[in-house]
C-alpha cells in the first residue's frame, strides 16, 4: 500500500541490525519535531524531548501493537498550549497526568473498539490532511531569525538548504535499490551529516532550534493547589488531550494493521499511552501520544516488533545526557529530506485514483476532514465531524429505504408487509405508507422484513395505531423481533391499548 512498507515482511524472523538502524533513525526525526512543538507551546526544550523518551519507552514496550513510535506530538501539545498561557507549566504537567487516567480508563472498559465507527473516508481525509501537515511543518525549517523575527531564507542559504534537501530525497529514493540492509533514511542523514561538515558548508542544524543537553527526567510533583477549582479547570484541557492522543493513537494503529495485515491491540494502547502521560506528569514531560510520521519512518526502516522503538527512546535519552554536542551540529535539511518522503508516503495517493469511483458524500467527508485536520491541527475535531456527517448521511440514505407491499387477503383485511429499517429518520416516510381512510375495518402490519429501532420508532407505531383507532379499526402487529417487543414493552405507557391481540394471527410474535 504504501512503498516503504515494501522493504519489510512481518512474517520474517528478528533482525536485530535493521531494529538498532530503525531505532536511530526513528531518534533522528523525532528530535527536532518534539523540541519544535515543545517551543512553539512555551515548554522549556527539554520537556519535548523528555516526552519523547518516556512516551517512547513506555509504548514501545507495553503498547497495542509493534511498530508503533509514539513521542511528544504536536496534536496533544497544541491543546495545552492555552493552559500554559494561563495557568503555567505546572498545571500542564497536571493536565497531562489527569490525561493519562482518563485513557487508561478508556481501555480498561475497552472502549477503544469504537474506532470501528470511523469510515474510511474519514480515513483518507485523516491520513491525508497529516501527510500535508507533515509537509508544511518542514517548510518552517526554511526560515531563520532576523532581528527577533522569523523570515524566510534567500540567497546562497536557500539555495543550499534546497540542495541539500533534495540530496536527502535522492538518496532515500535510490539507496534501496542498492541495499535494503540499512535504511536509506539514516544513509541520508549520514551522508548529508558528513557532507556539511567536511566541507564546512554553513546551514542550519539541530542548534539552530534549541539545545538537547540535560540529564534524567527528574521525578516532579506539580506543584497546584489540590481543590474542586483547580480540577475543574485542568479537566477540560485533559479531556480534549486524552480524546486527541486516542483518536490520533488509534486510528494510527487502524491504519498501521492496514498496511501491514496484522492486528492490534487498542485497548492495550490506551492504557500504555495513559500509563506513559501519567509518569509524564510526574518527570517533566509535555505528554504526547502515537506519531504516525515517526511510525511511518520505523517501518519503512524495516522494523516489525518492538525492539526499535525500545532504541529509538534509549537514543533519545543517551543523546540528552551525552550526545548533544554532535546531534546539534546534524543539519536541519537531512531531517526535513527524511519527513518530506515520509509526507509523501503518508500520502493516501489512491484516494485520488478512486474518487470518480466514490459516492459524491464520501468525498465530500473525506475532503473536509482534510481541510479541518490542515486549517486547525485539531485530528480529533476532524474525526469527530467526519463521523456524525458520515453517520447523518447512512441515516439519510437508510430511511429512503423504507418501503411497504399492501395487499387485500381472501377475507377482506388489508396486509401492510413493511421493508427496511424503522428508526428517526424513517418515521415519516412510514406514516405515508398507509391508507388510513380508506382502508377496511381490519389491518395488519407485518414487520418480518423490518425492524422497530428507537423510541421514534414507537411513537410513529403508536400514531398509527392511533389514527385506525379514532375510526374504530382494529390494526394487529405481526414478526415482531423479540428486541422491538422488549421496546414496545418499555413503552406501554405511549403504546397503551392500540395494539389489539388477535389469536388469529398471532400479534407480535417472530
Amino acid at each position: 500500500m504504501k512503498q516503504y512498507l515494501r522493504l519489510f515482511d512481518f512474517t520474517q524472523k528478528v533482525n536485530y541490525k535493521t531494529e538498532v538502524l530503525a531505532g536511530l533513525t526513528v531518534a533522528m526525526t523525532m528530535i527536532p519535531e518534539s523540541l519544535s512543538f515543545a517551543i512553539l507551546a512555551g515548554f522549556p526544550p527539554l520537556v519535548g524531548l523528555y516526552a519523547a523518551f518516556i512516551m517512547g519507552l513506555v509504548t514501545a514496550v507495553f503498547g497495542g501493537r509493534p511498530g508503533m513510535v509514539s513521542g511528544g506530538a504536536g496534536a496533544t501539545v497544541i491543546v495545552l498550549i492555552a493552559l500554559m498561557q494561563s495557568s503555567g507549566l505546572e498545571y500542564v504537567f497536571a493536565a497531562v497526568a489527569l490525561a493519562g487516567v482518563l485513557q487508561i480508563l478508556v481501555g480498561v472498559f475497552k472502549l477503544g473498539k469504537f474506532i470501528r465507527l470511523v469510515p474510511q473516508p474519514v480515513m483518507f481525509g485523516f491520513v491525508n490532511g497529516l501527510a500535508i501537515i507533515i509537509f508544511m511543518s518542514q517548510l518552517e525549517q526554511f526560515k531563520t531569525m532576523v532581528n527577533g523575527k522569523l523570515v524566510w531564507l534567500s540567497g546562497s542559504p536557500l539555495y543550499i538548504m534546497l540542495a541539500l534537501v533534495m540530496l536527502t530525497i535522492g538518496i532515500v529514493l535510490f539507496f534501496p535499490k542498492i541495499t535494503k540492509a540499512v535504511p536509506a533514511s539514516l544513509v541520508a542523514i549520514i551522508v548529508v551529516f558528513g557532507l556539511v561538515l567536511g566541507l564546512g558548508i554553513e546551514t542550519k542544524t539541530v542548534a539552530d532550534i534549541a539545545s538537547v543537553s540535560g540529564g534524567f527526567p527528574p521525578f516532579h510533583i506539580p506543584n497546584i493547589t489540590l481543590s474542586l477549582a483547580t480540577l475543574k479547570l485542568i479537566f477540560p484541557y485533559a479531556l480534549i488531550m486524552a480524546s486527541v492522543g486516542l483518536t490520533e493513537g488509534l486510528l494510527t494503529l487502524n491504519l498501521v494493521d492496514e498496511m501491514t495485515g496484522t492486528k492490534g491491540n487498542g485497548n492495550k494502547e490506551c492504557i500504555a499511552q495513559g500509563s506513559a502521560n501519567i509518569l509524564n506528569g510526574f518527570f517533566f514531560g509535555m505528554g504526547g501520544c502515537p506519531m504516525i510520521a515517526q511510525t511511518l519512518v520505523n517501518l519503512s526502516a524495516g522494523s516489525r516488533v518492538r525492539l526499535s522503538g525500545i532504541i529509538a527512546a534509549l537514543t533519545i535519552l543517551v543523546i540528552i545526557l551525552f550526545g548533544a554536542p554532535i546531534i546539534e551540529q546534524v543539519p536541519m535539511a537531512a531531517l526535513v529530506g527524511v519527513m518530506v518522503m515520509v509526507a509523501i508516503g503518508t500520502f493516501e495517493w489512491i484516494s485520488i485514483r478512486i474518487i470518480n469511483k466514490m459516492p459524491r458524500q464520501d468525498i465530500f467527508v473525506g475532503v473536509l476532514v482534510a481541510v479541518i485536520t490542515v486549517l486547525l491541527h485539531n485530528l480529533a475535531l476532524a474525526v469527530l465531524i467526519g463521523v456524525i456527517i458520515s453517520a447523518l448521511v447512512f441515516a439519510w440514505e437508510s430511511a429512503k429505504r423504507i418501503r411497504a407491499k399492501k395487499y387485500l387477503d381472501a377475507n377482506g383485511v388489508k396486509h401492510y408487509e413493511i421493508y427496511g429499517p424503522l428508526f428517526f429518520a424513517s418515521t415519516t416516510a412510514f406514516a405515508e405508507k398507509f391508507d388510513v381512510f380508506e382502508d377496511p375495518n381490519e389491518v395488519i402490519i407485518d414487520f418480518r422484513e423490518s425492524k422497530i429501532a428507537d423510541m421514534s420508532a414507537i411513537d410513529a407505531v403508536n400514531k398509527i395505531t392511533e389514527r385506525y383507532a379514532k375510526l374504530g379499526k382494529k390494526v394487529h402487529l405481526r414478526h415482531l423481533s423479540s428486541d422491538c417487543r422488549r421496546l414496545l414493552q418499555n413503552a406501554d405507557s405511549v403504546i397503551d391499548i392500540n395494539i389489539i391481540e388477535d389469536p388469529t394471527y398471532k400479534v407480535a410474535v417472530d
